[in-house]
């Protein structure tokens, strides 16, 4: 078994993995079920060792516990940045999980006897099936408007992000409606005049009960990916909510949304009313997709571009397992979802085994 990913949902998978009895592939490789995690980061933390500098544990948006290991008391003050690798590398060091990392998934396609071949640049993989959890990070969108390439300001992704400083005293066109954009909005704001674009008018409300707010949204990006259709970011189902950030940045004025514009300028942007807004930097805080390019191979997809789900399993192939995607791909659900998709396996590969 491979598990593609070493962030919340792959090191979730691999505790329910060692709590179903599979063993080490890197301690022995060719004796009884066996798995190993391969994560392309160089440590612990998936995604968080490279959130920007300036996001603390008090303003994230919740780390959920990992199983059988709670967190240990965090400073709201601390960098997500170190706080949450410290807290992912003590459950893998107690777990024992078989880690290879920094190792980077370029395919996976059909092997011999029934199998796959997880291709990497450190050689390839044979497993009789897999879970994958690689997320969204290494997915970014950066979307396309007429001029683009003609800008010659700063252009960059919330990716790239680090600290404001980059943008102290200069005019910021910041494109993007969710938590992170409102996030950057709040801190950019600070020290430079931003400039706030969404497609669509944002929806802000005033508290968010997790519980309830949580089941809908679950129960509604479920029925997306039953369906087969592609899901949108989860700011798409939940809203935004009025945070201390988002409320101080509407003080300010900086939450004062403009209709994205129509065009890129060398010195600025098009308005949608055809005015021209000189700046000097574009923030894309346009989110990202699921990083699945590598598992193309195997024809996954439909016609709408989706990939249809029965539980954690792609419907089009019973030996591939997504989680850290659709219903599981906040940090509320990655737990759940690596002990459905290991139950699933395990009983996928029993009657493999009886069939044969």
């Amino acid at each position: 078994m491979v598990v593609v990913g070493g962030g919340q949902s792959g090191l979730s998978a691999g505790y329910h993995l060692r709590r179903r009895g599979f063993g080490s592939a890197l301690q022995n490789p060719s004796g009884g079920r066996t798995f190993v995690v391969l994560d392309a980061a160089a440590g612990a933390g998936g995604a968080w060792r490279d959130r920007w500098e300036s996001l603390r544990m008090a303003t994230v948006n919740g780390i959920f516990d990992l199983p059988g290991f709670p967190k240990p008391p965090i400073d709201p003050g601390e960098p997500s940045r170190t706080a949450v690798p410290r807290y992912f590398a003590s459950f893998e060091a107690q777990a024992d999980l078989p880690i290879v990392r920094p190792v980077r998934v370029g395919s996976v396609r059909p092997g011999p006897d029934g199998g796959l071949i997880v291709e990497t640049d450190r050689g390839p993989w044979a497993a009789e099936a897999i879970i994958n959890a690689t997320g969204t990070w290494d997915n970014p969108v950066r979307p396309w408007y007429p001029g683009v390439e003609t800008f010659t300001g700063t252009q960059l992704h919330t990716r790239e992000y680090v600290s404001a400083d980059r943008f102290a005293g200069r005019r910021v066109a910041v494109v993007g409606g969710g938590i992170s954009a409102v996030q950057l909005i709040e801190e950019i704001s600070r020290v430079a005049k931003t400039f706030w674009y969404t497609r669509r008018e944002p929806v802000f409300r005033d508290a968010f009960e997790p519980e309830v707010a949580g089941r809908d949204t679950i129960t509604k990006v479920t029925a997306d990916v039953e369906a087969g259709r592609p899901t949108g970011s989860v700011v798409s189902y939940t809203g935004l909510i009025w945070t201390p950030y988002a409320l101080a940045a509407r003080q300010r004025g900086a939450l004062d949304r403009r209709p994205v514009f129509t065009a890129i300028e060398p010195y600025g942007v098009r308005e949608a009313d055809g005015s021209f807004t000189s700046v000097d930097a574009i923030l894309w805080a346009t989110g990202f997709k699921a990083a699945l390019s590598h598992l193309d191979p195997l024809h996954l997809r439909n016609d709408q571009g989706g990939i249809r789900l029965i539980g954690t399993r792609a419907a089009a192939d019973p030996r591939v397992h997504l989680i850290g995607f659709g219903p599981s791909q906040s940090t509320v659900g990655a737990n759940r979802a690596g002990r459905e998709a290991v139950n699933a396996l395990v009983k996928h590969l029993d009657q493999s085994m009886l069939m044969k």
